[in-house]
């Protein structure tokens, strides 16, 4: 079993090579052979052509003297026509050799039948290698004469013999020369191959900018260079995501475990009084519930990155669900004075995960209601357009800068102005927006302007 992808290709095109030379030779011997025998039947047929138009003007010139006749015309033909025999029957009159009587009277006996006419005749038995011949008819006085020209087939063996031994023996050497020079083509040609081999052992995590140079090479070897320095970039910014998302999640985790070791580090110190205690017990139950909807946001996150969440889908009326969410943040907007008008309009149904939207909407009312200055105010609303639901949620905040918008729903993003740790968020709700939106199927929008506000529109697929 050949491993070697150079080896592998050489065999194959010596093996292509090689039925294409077997091909070959045995197109080149079946025509040769056929051409030789065609010339050979045409010959004999013009021969005993001849030899009858002589035969016919003799028999006129002598009156019927058949055994004269036959030998002025043996002798007009000459030894270069072959074997001529003049036959009246199946009885020899004349030949070329006469010692071949017995012969040429079983072929005539063969070869004539009778009354029967052939342009050319096999004699298998005729020789070493048998022989060809010819026939014609003609009649005189009643009396019926037979022209046979016979041919032995000993040339047509013996060139098709030297035929067949030039290929035995120019075979090894063509398929030696068609193999080595199959094997320097393929390696060749495989060469950029290797560089990319080398070139992608110096690849490692700390260099992923690289990529592959391959010069001019083949277009299919340059689409694979291209696929490959594609896959680079991709990892690259993978790679970049990562270590963003790792510094970005240790940084987001320090900060609440820092303010719950500094508030046991100060109660711990000396005596306290008790509603000392309890302010700093309050303190670091405030920090460890930050800790654990962050710690459930990550593992949410990495689940879903994983595809090991688990979607119960179910048939459900998102106006239902929308009006549940605005019930459940109205405190939140009222504490902030800020209005919170709720269009849940008419019955939609979707079939989705209701935990998973329910917490989509309360992540969409709760970034709007925290980003909206008091005075402001929020909205939300249904709106059903052909095969979609849109869930649109908007407020009158601070709005979001044009080069934040689309990187908004990154992990742990935070425009300047929308986005910091004192109002409670970690750059994570929008990336769950954005996570639940396509995990059903949907997509989410955002349209803002600094200053005026953001707009976040949820595309949901309908049920008909």
């Amino acid at each position: 079993m050949l491993k070697s992808l150079r080896l592998q290709l050489a065999a194959w095109y010596l093996a292509f090579f090689s039925v294409l030379f077997l091909a070959f030779c045995l197109v080149l011997y079946g025509g040769l052979s056929r051409a030789l025998e065609r010339r050979l039947d045409e010959g004999l047929a013009m021969t005993v052509n001849i030899s009858a138009k002589l035969m016919q003007e003799e028999l006129d010139e002598m009156d019927g003297d058949a055994p004269q006749a036959a030998e002025e015309v043996i002798s007009k033909m000459g030894p270069s026509s072959g074997e001529i025999a003049i036959l009246e029957g199946t009885r020899l009159v004349a030949a070329t050799d006469p010692g071949d009587k017995a012969d040429l009277e079983s072929a005539a006996a063969e070869v004539v039948g009778g009354s029967s006419e052939r342009a050319a005749w096999i004699l298998p038995h005729w020789g070493k290698s048998g022989a060809r011949a010819g026939t014609k008819h003609l009649s005189f006085r009643g009396r019926t004469f037979v022209v046979l020209a016979v041919e032995p087939l000993d040339s047509i063996v013996r060139g098709l013999q030297v035929l067949r031994q030039t290929f035995l023996l120019a075979m090894p050497l063509l398929l030696a020369i068609a193999g080595i020079g199959g094997y320097l083509l393929t390696r060749r040609g495989l060469a950029p191959l290797g560089s990319m081999v080398e070139q992608t052992r110096t690849i490692t995590g700390q260099n992923l900018e690289t990529r592959l140079e391959i010069g001019k090479a083949a277009e299919e070897l340059t689409t694979l260079a291209a696929s490959f320095n594609e896959l680079l970039s991709r990892l690259d910014q993978s790679f970049a995501s990562m270590r963003r998302f790792v510094q970005d999640a240790s940084h987001e985790l320090r900060t609440p475990l820092a303010v719950i070791r500094g508030e046991a580090d100060v109660a711990l110190s000396h005596e306290r009084s008790t509603a000392e205690y309890k302010e700093s017990l309050a303190v670091i139950q405030e920090e460890s519930r930050r800790l654990s909807r962050l710690v459930d946001d990550l593992l949410n996150l990495a689940r879903a990155d994983a595809g090991h969440v688990q979607l119960h889908v179910e048939q459900l009326y998102v106006n239902d669900l929308l009006s549940d969410c605005c019930r459940s943040v109205q405190p939140l907007a009222s504490a902030r004075n800020i209005e919170l008008e709720c269009r849940p309009g008419e019955d939609v149904a979707v079939r989705g995960d209701e935990e998973l939207l329910r917490r989509m909407v309360m992540n969409l009312l709760d970034n709007a209601i925290r980003y909206t200055p008091p005075g402001g105010r929020v909205s939300a609303m249904i709106e059903a357009h052909g095969s979609d639901v849109r869930i649109r949620v908007a407020d009158t905040g601070v709005g979001i800068a044009p080069d934040a918008t689309g990187r908004i729903f990154e992990r742990f993003y935070r425009a300047d102005k929308a986005r910091n740790r004192q109002q409670g968020g970690f750059g994570l709700g929008l990336a769950i927006v954005k996570w639940i939106a396509e995990s059903h199927h949907g997509a989410v929008d955002l349209t803002s302007q600094p200053g005026q506000g953001s707009t976040f529109t949820v595309r949901l697929p309908a049920i008909n």
